[in-house]
């Protein structure tokens, strides 16, 4: 698709310009319109401008008209007071979305293989990749990865939206490396708990283990030592206790004595004074001593009943005085040895969740690095399904390489080689050039370029500021 008519009206600095579909050179110095042209057929393809004031100075509308060999006509009317004008028809009839259509029939180096010799290697590689033909959307991307990974991107071609998924910087890797130090934290952990459980620990005995039993069983026995123990004392000092009852016997009559003897002194006294009263003292004194042998009976009696209560007690413990205490110092290691192993329950099942969440990450990280050589892997494959631009292209690591070298590694010479085979890999597409400035350029590489592009059958349009004040357009 060549362009055969290009008509430009009242836009950027043009006021009128129509040319046929010869190659040309436009010359003259700096400030003639040389520039406008190019940019007006730029936009005319792009609907874009760096200029900030597309319509010409005074002037309300603008135009720009190109027509090609194969029915194609591009018309855009830019315009200050209303709505701009576009119109892209395909042999009389509209094409539908026209900005789709247009960016299809042309590459961006076809537009600008000048600035893209100044470009730095980040772009140029951009727009290199960006010519990669691979039909995919993020539906592509979640069959291949599961999800759509974040932190991309997703603006850029697909070999470079792979590089940045599988990069070090990416997301990918840094959560493979946070997932990584919880594995080594959780792994130190498990080491430091395993230090503390016994070897062959049995975590099911342990926690389930009656502990409460078998200090029920020591309590026992303890209780039954303790009565044993009691008996023996009980038997051992039945002639003690017996004495000690019967110095309270001598004490009770003891100080009955002291009682009855200060009465009858009382008595004695009170019978020399009141002789009134000596028939009743008397009465008194004659029941005295019948009051005493009461009393005494009393604490003979309770004296027989301490001593009949105390043998009973006797009797019953001289059965238990006899055994001997039981031994249950086996059962306490046995508990104290069980009360140790409780004790580690909580730390191994701390230990087994720990590996099991050890486990998980470990999975965690292989679906990472899964992912991660998957975006590795992906570039061969979509290079072996793609429709490749350009001769030798291959692609390292997301770099773009052209017969092995970097494209920033290309002399300018072979960039400008490298604009007209990207200029031919659309076959279908406007075989045009636009080159805006080739003073640049060595006289040797401009008229080698210009040779280039007329063997290849190549349209192309190119600027070259002189001294001339006029503007001149040179067929070539």
């Amino acid at each position: 698709m060549k362009v055969k008519k290009i008509k430009i009206k009242n836009l950027f600095g043009i006021t009128e310009y129509e040319a046929t579909g010869k190659s040309l050179e436009i010359v003259g110095e700096n400030g003639v319109g040389k520039s406008s042209v190019i940019e007006a057929i730029r936009y005319a393809l792009t609907n874009k401008s760096d200029r900030e004031y597309i319509v010409r100075n005074g002037e309300t509308e603008g135009e720009i008209l190109i027509e090609t060999d194969n029915g194609l006509r591009i018309d855009r009317k830019p315009r200050t007071n209303q709505a701009d004008y576009k119109s892209v028809k395909k042999d009389g009839h509209e094409v539908g979305s026209p900005e789709t259509f247009l960016r299809d029939i042309f590459t961006p180096l076809q537009l600008n293989p000048i600035e893209f010799m100044g470009m730095d290697k980040k772009e140029q590689n951009a727009i290199i990749l960006d010519m990669i033909q691979f039909n995919w959307d993020l539906n592509w991307i979640k069959e291949q990865f599961g999800e759509i990974p974040p932190e991309i991107d997703y603006s850029q071609n697909i070999l470079s939206v792979l590089n940045d998924i599988q990069s070090e910087k990416g997301y990918y890797f840094r959560a493979r490396q946070d997932v990584n130090r919880d594995i080594r934290n959780k792994r130190a952990f498990i080491a430091d708990i395993a230090k503390g459980i016994p070897e062959g620990y049995q975590v099911e005995t342990w926690e389930d283990y009656n502990l409460s039993a078998v200090y029920s069983q020591i309590e026992t026995i303890r209780n039954k030592n303790e009565q044993i123990q009691r008996a023996k004392n009980i038997t051992e000092t039945r002639d003690n206790k017996v004495r000690a009852f019967q110095a309270e016997k001598e004490i009770a009559i003891s100080t009955l004595e002291r009682e009855q003897s200060g009465t009858r002194s009382r008595l004695e006294k009170q019978i020399e004074k009141l002789k009134a009263e000596i028939s009743a003292a008397e009465k008194e004194l004659d029941g005295l001593e019948e009051k005493k042998q009461d009393k005494l009976a009393v604490i003979n009696k309770q004296y027989e009943a301490n001593i009949a209560r105390y043998d009973a007690q006797v009797e019953e413990y001289r059965e238990l005085a006899g055994k001997e205490p039981q031994d249950y110092s086996d059962l306490q290691e046995k508990a104290s040895y069980a009360e140790k192993m409780k004790g580690y329950v909580n730390e191994y099942r701390r230990m087994k969740r720990l590996q099991e969440d050890m486990e998980e990450l470990t999975q965690e990280s292989a679906d990472y690095t899964r992912k991660i050589e998957k975006a590795r892997i992906l570039p061969g494959e979509i290079l072996e399904k793609a429709t490749i631009p350009i001769e030798g292209l291959t692609v390292e690591n997301g770099i773009p390489l052209i017969h092995g070298l970097p494209v920033s590694n290309l002399s300018d010479g072979q960039k400008l080689d490298l604009c007209v085979d990207v200029a031919l890999q659309k076959p279908n597409g406007l075989q045009i050039i636009l080159i805006d400035g080739v003073e640049k350029l060595s006289t040797k590489m401009r008229d080698a370029l210009y040779k280039k592009c007329k063997e290849r059958g190549l349209q192309f349009i190119a600027t070259r500021t002189t001294d001339d004040p006029d503007l001149t357009v040179i067929e070539l």
